[in-house]
Formats: structure tokens, sequence, C-alpha cells
């Protein structure tokens, strides 16, 4: 840890930090007889491995050989950081190369060789490794990040725009050739120093990969007076071990990496601010010029053959590796149970809390699926102690987990899915949807982290305002149940000893053998929108979005034509609908007063119905009275409680873009 070397007569920190000594730079002559335990250890104050800080409010890795400590601010930094209930598992056992390339699932996979000085690991081979780190052992280097030169000094930018390709007035990038129109970026000309987003992101150069170099008017090779005419050579970056002898024993530093040249079949150490990437395509901007050497159009010719041989290898290696994923479902930890993560907590109630339902013992199936059981009715599972009919109950599944059998299958169209290997009753309990159970700061975050790192598959499931369910990187079978417009199950939130739980219920009989689905009722993110390939009779072709209407105009004719196909599709649907988590009015979750109208969904926040206190009795939401005389209504808006009689509705309603759904003049 002081030297930053390897040797003999090391010794180990016995204390949190794992960190390893020579005696000699303890100041110790010979190895200590009694357990060592280094002054950080004992004196409590660890220092951030990050920002370098020493202080007590650092936290320490929870994966027990790591010992790295950090400001929990300081490690939220690395979108390769894992937070779980324990802790965090630190950036240095996530391949930042495999981070960048969006590539979770194999980034935290493998071997890793970590950066002796900062929080960055790679997978050991030459398809991770950032060019230009210095290997101190098998397992362990110092990355390119701390190279000694000022590359803001040395970096040569490139005359043209990367996004246009045309010359004029450039944004030079300080750690890279990469140049820009500020226009082609949509921004200002910033002042004093600026680093494109591929420098400030950390993406760095690899080992085997093409790129054009420029040296200068420094190299003392026969051919110097090439780059003076062309400026720009087609290069492979090789790795240190590969080169001659000779090359390696050139003056080099940390950041420095050997290239070797095209058509020349020369070497030179370079370094980041003087490469770019090749582009499969790039020799083009070279032909028609007459002036060009020989020795150039060899080496341009040289660089296509390679690229496309190493593209070639990437994708053989990418394919065998799909085909070999194929066989099985991405990773994921199997839990029976939901894992708190942050502050979420699991409420347990008090024995006197719990209900007491009024079956008895004596029944055929005490709080069976076909009883008047009070709890079951009210969708509370019995506690053993509390229940009547005592150990022959059989409305506790959550608690027994009595799941009936079932087996992942790998489906046409919609990746893996389960499948029942037994028939199941309608009513039934399937599942229970566990995972780990976050609050919604934590899910934004991990959103944004998927959406950042190309994730396209959710798991997350809302149990009440403040908690969620993420069954991603932790679940049980339920997790691999797909999304149908026409399910065979349903989601139902039921209370277990005080706490909400998600059970997953059948809708219908199950024959052995069918898939098991439910309806997602997805909220989409951003204007992205997941096709939907349930093959339903009634399937809105997309993931969130209610099954489509025709294509209306403003013309009434159009519209009642929507609103007839509209109709329809309801005395089709024969499935049990449950009640909105959100206000039909603004939008928002929490306590809601229910619509006790057949078949309608909506709920309302006291205060958008203006009321003080829930309505007493039966009610009907105001979705079912005109706005202009309160007579019920025929016609309705699709977007808030707005509706209108037969005598009202002439020009009150017209379809909309959204799939010809209906709407009033409040919306665009």
């Amino acid at each position: 840890k002081i030297c930053e070397s390897s040797g003999e007569s090391l010794v180990s920190c016995e204390g949190e930090c794992c960190s390893v000594f020579h005696v000699e730079c303890l100041g110790l002559k010979l190895m200590p007889d009694e357990k060592f335990i280094c002054t950080e250890c004992k004196n409590g104050e660890h220092t951030c491995f990050s920002c370098k800080l020493p202080g007590k409010d650092v936290k320490r890795c929870s994966v027990s050989s790591c010992g790295k400590f950090y400001h929990e601010v300081c490690v939220r930094k690395f979108p390769t950081a894992l937070f779980e209930s324990r802790g965090f598992r630190c950036p240095q056992h996530c391949c930042t190369a495999c981070s960048m390339d969006k590539d979770i699932h194999k980034a935290s996979k493998g071997r890793m060789v970590r950066c002796f000085r900062c929080p960055i690991a790679y997978h050991s081979g030459d398809g991770c490794i950032a060019a230009g780190s210095l290997f101190v052992s098998s397992h362990i280097l110092i990355c390119s990040n701390h190279s000694k030169r000022n590359h803001s000094s040395s970096a040569v930018n490139v005359g043209f725009c990367f996004v246009c390709a045309r010359g004029g007035k450039l944004l030079c990038c300080e750690s890279c050739p990469a140049s820009f129109h500020p226009e082609c970026l949509n921004i200002e000309m910033p002042e004093g120093c600026w680093n494109c987003n591929d420098c400030k992101a950390g993406k760095k150069l690899r080992y085997k990969q093409i790129v054009w170099v420029k040296l200068g008017n420094y190299r003392q090779v026969h051919c110097a007076w090439l780059f003076m005419l062309w400026g720009w050579w087609p290069a492979e970056i090789c790795n240190p071990r590969s080169v001659p002898l000779n090359i390696q024993g050139l003056k080099h530093d940390i950041g420095d990496f050997p290239v070797f040249f095209f058509g020349s079949h020369d070497y030179y150490w370079v370094h980041q601010g003087r490469v770019f990437p090749y582009v499969e395509g790039d020799k083009s901007f070279a032909e028609g010029q007459t002036s060009i050497n020989k020795t150039f159009k060899k080496a341009l010719e040289e660089a296509a053959k390679r690229f496309q041989e190493l593209k070639a290898q990437r994708e053989s290696k990418e394919a065998l590796e799909i085909e070999r994923n194929s066989r099985k479902p991405p990773p994921y930890k199997h839990i029976k149970s939901n894992k708190v993560i942050g502050k979420v907590q699991i409420q347990v109630a008090d024995l006197s809390e719990i209900p007491r339902c009024n079956c008895k013992p004596s029944d055929e199936n005490p709080c069976g699926l076909e009883s008047e059981c009070l709890n079951r009715m009210l969708q509370y599972e019995c506690h053993p102690q509390v229940c009547p009919a005592g150990e022959r109950c059989q409305n506790q599944c959550f608690t027994k987990r009595l799941y009936p059998d079932a087996e992942i299958i790998k489906t046409d169209r919609r990746g893996w899915g389960l499948r029942t290997k037994r028939s199941i009753k309608k009513g039934e309990f399937v599942n229970e949807y566990v995972g780990e159970l976050i609050d919604e700061e934590e899910c934004r975050l991990r959103i944004k982290r998927a959406h950042e790192n190309s994730v396209t598959n959710f798991y997350m499931l809302t149990v009440t305002k403040d908690r969620i369910i993420d069954a991603g990187p932790k679940g049980n079978y339920s997790r691999f149940m797909n999304h149908s417009c026409n399910p065979n199950c349903e989601t139902q939130k039921w209370t277990v000893n005080g706490d909400i739980r998600v059970g997953l219920f059948a809708l219908c009989d199950i024959p052995a053998g069918m898939e098991l689905t439910f309806n997602y009722n997805l909220d989409c993110l951003g204007n992205g929108r997941t096709e939907c390939h349930c093959g339903a009779e009634n399937c809105s072709g997309f993931l969130g979005v209610r099954p489509k209407t025709a294509f209306a105009t403003a013309n009434e004719e159009k519209v009642k034509n929507a609103k007839l196909k509209q109709k329809k599709r309801k005395m089709k649907t024969e499935q049990k609908q449950m009640h909105e988590d959100n206000c039909f009015q603004c939008g928002d979750g929490g306590e809601l007063v229910m619509c006790d109208k057949k078949d309608c969904p909506k709920a309302y926040h006291l205060l958008c119905l203006n009321l003080t206190q829930p309505p007493f009795g039966k009610w009907e939401c105001p979705w079912h009275q005109c706005d202009i005389c309160s007579t019920p209504a025929v016609s309705f808006c699709e977007f808030c409680p707005h509706s209108f009689c037969r005598d009202h509705e002439k020009g009150a309603l017209v379809a909309s873009a959204l799939d010809g759904r209906l709407c009033c003049s409040a919306h665009d």
C-alpha cells in the first residue's frame, strides 16, 4: 500500500482494510509475531478510496475480501457501484469497459483486474483492459487515468468536425483528437478547457483496436516525410507484451501504448491525445487523391482488411455467447421473500391487531377457496395463532408458499415465460411476486441507470406509493410471467401479518401445460413504447396501451364508430377489473375513493371530488353523469372525468391521435 510494488516480506493487516505492507515500509526489521493491525484500522479513520480524504463517515464495501472504504456521496458517482440491503458493492467488482458497452449482465461476472489507485476494474484479457494501463501483478494494475503526462498540452486535434466531417471554427477536446462544431453539439462555444462526452464518461481505447495516429514532427524513422505529407496514419493498438523486446524497452509512461503502423510495419509508443478510433469505410476520404504514396495506399488496404478480421472475430464471439445464453435465462438470485433495500421497512402487526375470521375447524374446507371466510373476502391472510380453524386453515398460502408446480420455458417472441405443470382452479393462489423492496427514490435511480445502460427489461411492481418490488436482480419464478392483454392471472394486494404483499391469482381455470400471464398495466416512461406479442384477440399492440379503436376524425360518424368498438370490446371482456391505483382526475396515487358502478375501475382523491369525507352507500363517480345536465352519460372522455349525455354529446368529443381514444376539448 505504501510503495506500490510487490516482493517478499509482506505482512497483511488483519483489520477491516485487508491492506498489505512491506515490513521495511512499516519501519520494522522483522515480521511481527502478533496479529498485525494497521494504523487506520486501529484509529477507525479510513481513507476514502475515491477522494483520498480520511474520516469516520466512510463506509466499507460489503464484499468481505475487498477492504475499500468510501464516502457514500463518492461511491454513488460511479454507475458500476451496486447498492444492496447490507450496504454496497464498490465499483472494483464490476468491469468498467463492459459497463461502458451497456453489457451489465457480463460486467460483474468473471475474473477482475483492479486498479491499485482508483475504483476502476476490468476483466482480465485484451478485450476490456484500457490501453496504457501498467500491470503491477497478475490481478493488480495502475490504469491509464494515472498518466503523468499532461494530455491537455499534448493532444493533437483533427481539422474537421466529428459530426458533419467539415472544417471551420471547431471546438477541440483537450484529452483526445476529437473536434466539433458547437452548433453540431447544440451548445455554445465554452470558455476554458473542454472535454468531449467520451472523455468525460471515461471511455478508453483498448488493445487490438484499429486507430488513426499522428506523431507530429518528432518521429525518427525512415518514413517521417509520409506523415508530413498526410498527417494521420492507420495503425493497430498492441499489447506491450506482444511487441518486439526493443520496442518494449523504448521510453514510455503510464498511459502510453505501442501501435503497429500498417503499410510501413513500424512500431511506436503513443498516448490517447494522438489517437482516435478507425471507423469502417474511413479509407474513402483518401480516394481520388493523386499524391497519395504507395505505402499509404497499402496501409489503408491493410487497415481495412484487419478491421474486418477483428470485426468477424468479435461477431463470432458474440454469436457464440448469445447461443450459450439462449439455453438458460439471464442470471438472477432466487429468493423466497422480499428483501428490504435502504429505508423501506416491512410492517409486522401485533397478534391483537390481526383480524379473526368466523371459520370453524369442523368446516369441510375452513378458510378455503369456496368458503365464506371473512379474511379471504377482505384479502387478509389468516394467522395460525389467531384463526379459529387452527392447523386446518387454508388461507395461509403466502406464509406457507403454497405455489402450484411451474417451469420456466422459452417462448417464440417473448423471451422466457412460466408454464404451470398442473391444472389450476379459478381464484387459486399461483405465486407471490417477490424481489427487492425499494422506495421511489431508489426506483427512479435504477430506472435512470437502466436507461443509461440500454436495459429494456423491467421487473418493477408498485405495492404502495413509497414501496416498489424490483424482481430484476433478485426474485422467484413469478418474475418470468409474461404480459397478456387477455391474461389468465391477476395481481392482488393482500395483507399478511400486517404487511401488504402482492400475490398472483388465477382469473380462470388454467389447464396443465398452459403459460401463466398477467396484465402488466405498464406505466410507460418517456415516448418509447414496447411492442406487445401476446397474441390475444384484443391485443393493443403495445404494452401499457389499451386495445385499439378504429382511427377516427372529428366528424360524428367516425366518433360514433370508435365508441361502438369500445362498447363491443367491453362486452367481450369477462375478466375481473381491478380499480386503478391513481386518481382519474389528477393522476396521482394515495388514499382513493373507488367507483361502485359495475366494471368501472376509476378512483379519485376526496379533494379532487371536492368532498371532505367518503360518500355513504353505493357511489358512482362523476364519469357516469353528464357534465352539463347530470343525466346518465353515454359519451366519455378517456383522459378525464368529463362525460356527456345523448343531448349534449354532439361535438363534445373527438378521436385523439392516441389510438383513436376519445377526448374532450380539455386535451390537445
